[in-house]
């Protein structure tokens, strides 16, 4: 039968906070059903990405991850690769996308993790608030959203409960396992929209030189000493424009502005979450 799991695991990257949500909602639910305490690694920012991380078949172990531009944000999927090993760990795959798509990000690390050691279990495309714009997703995961959350996860709970050890794994999930290219961003025109050096910018009125914004940066990039400076790469992630107290950072970019406005135009609708426990869609994407 099963191993017998000890221990449930969340370990996650999360600029905005959209991500952590869904690891907590489904590390709780699963760890109550399997009567075991929890765990969570936040390799949100820098300092916590100078260390590997090892689990091993004693442990279930929540994955999440941001979608960026139809996969794993591209500089983190190094550490992903290199410094979360499983050892025969469950794990359960989670990607988080602003109501267009998830494209191929959840193929993505399902490879990197089947690759690492890990037995995955489950996994889904959970639809959160666009960190562009509020009025795409808004307010998601919303009520709706966390039932089906914690439904999933206690049924992942006793899926793992109830089988043998050689049916747990699944072994497909929607996308290209190793992609090679990302989603071209387009503009409200329709054409290619290239904002790959756009970053923030700081209303110097606003501003009140607190020092959130560089604390909050995934690529720890933005000067402690000035704001309005970026020292390092923009992944376009927004955590500093989202808990900016004061609404002193937006990105402006012309290339930018126009690929917001076509997702503004476009993606609107009610997207749907997906869920597998087996070989097949517990949801479709809307």
């Amino acid at each position: 039968m099963v191993d017998m799991i000890k221990r449930v695991c969340g370990i996650y990257f999360s600029p905005c906070g959209n991500v952590e949500t869904v690891i907590y909602e489904m590390a709780e639910a699963a760890a109550k059903k399997l009567n075991v305490d929890t765990d969570y690694v936040d390799f949100t920012l820098p300092s916590e990405r100078n260390e590997a991380y090892r689990f091993d078949e004693a442990d279930m172990v929540f994955v999440g991850t941001p979608v960026y531009a139809g996969r794993v944000p591209n500089k983190i999927m190094p550490f992903i690769r290199d410094c979360i090993c499983g050892d025969g760990a469950k794990a359960v795959l989670i990607v988080c996308f602003g109501n267009r798509n998830f494209d191929n990000a959840l193929s993505e690390l399902y490879t990197l993790l089947d690759d690492n050691g890990f037995r995955v279990v489950s996994a889904a495309a959970v639809v959160s608030e666009h960190s562009f714009s509020g009025q795409l997703a808004p307010g998601r995961p919303d009520g709706e959203d966390l039932r089906d959350i914690r439904e999933f996860a206690v049924k992942t709970a006793e899926k793992i409960l109830a089988e043998e050890n050689d049916r747990l794994p699944i072994t497909a999930v929607p996308g290209d396992p190793r992609p090679e290219k990302y989603y071209t961003p387009l503009g409200a025109d329709g054409q290619p929209a290239n904002f790959l050096k756009a970053v923030p910018v700081v209303d110097a009125e606003l501003c009140t030189h607190c020092g959130n914004c560089a604390s909050v940066c995934p690529m720890g990039s933005i000067d402690r000493e000035n704001a309005d400076r970026i020292n390092g790469i923009c992944i376009k992630c927004h955590a500093c424009v989202k808990k900016c107290s004061v609404g002193a950072r937006s990105f402006t970019n012309p290339a930018f502005v126009s690929h917001r406005e076509m997702l503004l135009q476009n993606y609107r609708r009610r997207a749907q979450s997906v869920y597998i426990l087996q070989e097949k869609k517990e949801g479709n994407i809307g």
